[in-house]
């Protein structure tokens, strides 16, 4: 009986931190590229496997309408940017490069995603 209620609260708490992986956080966000409008502002962080990570930004859709950004690492310092529209049109911003001057930001050949 003793193991049981051990197992049940072992499962308990594994759902807990795999759930708070999953929980998006606020963050501060700067988007700049293609001159759009830069945004900088509230954006809710989402953290994912192997340091990839989406945002949202709160109260105004960025860069061309994008109500998402997906920042997805395929290598070390190196990242597949994608940008979703309200419409569901998903498209490819490229290949971003870490920054080296500041570990919160991407940059790509027209477009710079930082997250604070």
């Amino acid at each position: 009986m003793k193991r049981i209620a051990v197992l049940i609260v072992s499962i308990v708490m594994m759902q807990q931190l795999l759930l708070e992986d999953a929980v998006a956080r606020s963050a501060r966000c700067v988007v700049v590229g293609a001159g759009a409008p830069p945004y900088r502002g509230k954006c809710e962080f989402s953290a994912e496997d192997g340091g990839s990570f989406s945002i949202t930004p709160t109260g105004k859709p960025v860069f061309g309408g994008a109500t998402e950004i997906s920042v997805s690492v395929i290598s070390p310092g190196v990242a597949e940017v994608r940008g979703l529209t309200r419409d569901g049109i998903n498209s490819r911003w490229g290949e971003a490069q870490r920054s080296k001057a500041d570990p919160a930001c991407w940059t790509g050949s027209d477009f710079k995603i930082c997250v604070y």
